[in-house]
């Protein structure tokens, strides 16, 4: 999973693993308040709760346990690192973590960038529950187009859902929905309070940025430069979004997102949002399937555009 941090996904692991806060904290070397700040950062990054009541039980949640399954298949050759606990993820003791096990059920691989995932995890629940012979795998490592492709070509995804800023050649997709890029600087930040604010005067800027790899980063990089618009210089490159946060409240520079992440930045205290004078390219949200997968796969793709 290339958009959290290895930090953020080791502690989320561990998490899992351990079953409670003081626990995880013990176990890993670190302070309870470090543990839930960096589970409340990977949350805020997958637009979804992967535990109820964390202080507490800790259970995850439905969205949690698909996450948690996600995991531990893409980590098969280190199975020491992504054990879910059976109990506190709700999977029957006889069950291995990933449903797709279950051989009585027919399997549909669904790659998806995790806020994509959080989108729709209503609609898979319910699907489910409506097809008790259909077991639904994520693939959360999908983010791009060229991801996607290959994902579908090499017969690892039925469906596949990516961002991209128009219909890409060679890999036929229908559009889902856009989401918005704006750029975020400190509430106190001279830009914060301007009606409007014109391309050129951000490329002297310092900004904060995702780091290099990760799919959220490649997709907004993209935008940017189809837009016309040029930043300044990073002064942090971190997919932590607590430094991130910190940062922008205290006037060092802005920083890009779009999304759950936006959303969420955008109601945060301290933070506020620069006034473009005219709007960044939207980010399209895709969606492709596989036509060699299984007829319930395409009925799962239709299922969720209604």
């Amino acid at each position: 999973m290339a958009t959290p941090s290895l930090r953020q996904l080791d502690i989320f692991a561990q998490m899992v693993a351990s079953g409670s806060l003081s626990r995880c904290a013990r176990d890993m070397g670190l302070t309870a308040d470090a543990v839930a700040r960096d589970l409340a950062s990977l949350e805020l990054r997958l637009g979804y709760r992967l535990f109820d009541d964390l202080a507490g039980a800790a259970r995850l949640t439905a969205a949690g346990r698909k996450t948690a399954q996600a995991m531990t298949l893409l980590s098969q050759d280190q199975p020491e690192n992504w054990q879910v606990d059976e109990a506190e993820a709700g999977l029957p003791e006889s069950s291995p973590p990933s449903v797709s096990a279950v051989p009585s059920r027919e399997s549909i691989v669904l790659a998806a960038p995790a806020p994509v995932f959080g989108h729709f995890q209503d609609a898979l629940a319910a699907f489910e529950a409506a097809n008790e012979d259909v077991a639904i795998t994520l693939d959360l490592t999908v983010h791009l187009a060229d991801e996607a492709g290959l994902a579908l070509r090499r017969g690892k995804a039925d469906i596949a859902y990516f961002y991209a800023l128009g219909e890409v050649e060679g890999l036929p997709s229908r559009y889902g929905w856009s989401e918005q890029i704006n750029l975020y600087v400190g509430a106190d930040h001279p830009l914060s309070g301007r009606d409007s604010v014109a391309p050129q005067e951000l490329a002297i800027m310092p900004t904060l940025r995702m780091e290099p790899r990760n799919g959220l980063r490649r997709i907004i990089d993209e935008a940017l430069i189809t837009g016309g618009v040029q930043l300044g210089d990073p002064v942090l490159e971190t997919d932590n979004l607590f430094d991130i946060m910190t940062i922008l409240r205290e006037g060092a520079g802005c920083f890009a997102a779009f999304g759950p992440l936006a959303r969420d930045l955008g109601r945060m205290a301290g933070i506020g949002r620069v006034a473009l004078e005219r709007p960044l390219p939207a980010i399209e949200i895709r969606q492709a399937v596989n036509p060699h997968s299984p007829d319930a796969a395409a009925a799962l793709a239709e299922f969720l555009f209604l």
